[in-house]
C-alpha cells in the first residue's frame, strides 16, 4: 500500500533535498518546478501499475504494435498547494481528466482547528483511476475528508494517492481510513514529528506559501 520512493535510490531525494532547503526556497519559480519534477517522476513510477492494451501505429516504413494506456486516470489535487505537483502528473498524463478540491484549516481561538471542504469540482469517477495528489501529508485529515467529497462523484476502481513528504502518523492514519486492496500511497520521504499545530518535522514549511506567496 505504501511506496516510499525517497527509500530508494533516486532523482526523487535529490529534488526533495531542494525543496527541503531554506535557501533554495527563496526562488519560487524553482520551488515550484521541483513539486513539478516531483509529480512527473511518480506519474512514470504509478504508469507502471496501470492498465494497458497492444494498438498499431502506423509508421512511414510500416507497422509497430504498442502498449498504449487503456485509460487514463482522472488527476485529483487539494488547492493550493497541490497545483504544481499536479501539472507534473498532468505532464505525463496529458490526455487525464482533472478534479480540484477547496479545502483549508479553520482555525479556532485556542489553536485549535478544522479541516474544511468548501468546493468540488470532479468528472465522473465511476470505474476510474484516480490519483489525488496533497503535497504534504500532516495528519492525514484533509486528504480523507477530500477522497470523502470525491466519492460523491463516482466510485475509483483504485486510488493512487501521491504526497511528497508525510508524516508517520498520517500515513498510519491513511493505512486506518483508505480501503486497503485499492488505495497505493506513494511518498518521497516520511517524517517522524509532528507538532501541536499539525506542522511536519522537519519537513519544509507552508508549501503553498512557499509556491504562491504568504496567504492573510
Amino acid at each position: 500500500m505504501v511506496r516510499n520512493l525517497g527509500a530508494e535510490n533516486s532523482l526523487v531525494n535529490q529534488y526533495v533535498a531542494e525543496i527541503r532547503d531554506a535557501e533554495i526556497q527563496k526562488d519560487s519559480m524553482r520551488f515550484r518546478r521541483n513539486f513539478e519534477r516531483l509529480g512527473e517522476i511518480i506519474a512514470y513510477e504509478i504508469s507502471k501499475e496501470l492498465e494497458y492494451e497492444k494498438k498499431e501505429i502506423v509508421t512511414p516504413l510500416g507497422v509497430a504494435e504498442v502498449p498504449v494506456l487503456k485509460k487514463y486516470p482522472v488527476l485529483a489535487t487539494i488547492l493550493r498547494a497541490g497545483l504544481p505537483l499536479h501539472q507534473g502528473l498532468l505532464n505525463f498524463f496529458d490526455g487525464s481528466e482533472n478534479a480540484f478540491v477547496s479545502a483549508y484549516r479553520y482555525h479556532y481561538k485556542d489553536g485549535q482547528f478544522d479541516i474544511r471542504v468548501e468546493y468540488t469540482s470532479s468528472p465522473d469517477l465511476n470505474d476510474k483511476v484516480l490519483i489525488l495528489a496533497d503535497p504534504m501529508l500532516a495528519t492525514g485529515a484533509s486528504l480523507v475528508l477530500t477522497h470523502k467529497a470525491l466519492l460523491e462523484k463516482g466510485k475509483p476502481t483504485h486510488t493512487h494517492i501521491v504526497a511528497i513528504i508525510a508524516s508517520f502518523q498520517g500515513v498510519e492514519f491513511i493505512k486506518k481510513n483508505f480501503p486497503s486492496k485499492n488505495t497505493t500511497l506513494w511518498v518521497g520521504a516520511i517524517d517522524d514529528e509532528l507538532t501541536a499545530q499539525a506542522y511536519i518535522v522537519p519537513g519544509l514549511g507552508d508549501a503553498g506559501d512557499l509556491a504562491f506567496g504568504v496567504k492573510i
